[in-house]
């Protein structure tokens, strides 16, 4: 009995390429730790983007001013979804919220 591990259910912990060649297994794992590194690197800027706009924020009420300023977060919505697409307006606004928290 032959098994096809294309087929075959993913175990957790185990190879999960989606694939029986070596060859094309090896490239996905590479591929794969490098979207790992990307995806670490991006927390870490999410992380302090919203430190950052938390210090912001403070700095700003400490001073008497408002919570939020529109106009910047309207300026970082365009910039995302000229960049991005629709998918960059989605991705803007939770970026903004982790940095001044929910409306």
């Amino acid at each position: 009995m032959t098994t096809n591990l294309a087929t075959q259910p993913e175990k957790p912990g185990g190879d999960q390429t989606g694939t029986n060649s070596p060859a094309a297994a090896d490239q996905i794992r590479e591929l794969r730790d490098r979207i790992n590194e990307i995806d670490a690197e991006f927390i870490a800027l999410w992380q302090e983007r919203a430190a950052l706009s938390q210090q912001i924020g403070a700095t700003r009420m400490a001073s008497g001013g408002t919570r939020l300023v529109l106009s910047r977060e309207r300026e970082i919505l365009e910039r995302f979804r000229e960049a991005l697409g629709e998918d960059g307006t989605q991705l803007a606004l939770l970026i903004l919220r982790a940095g001044r928290g929910r409306l």
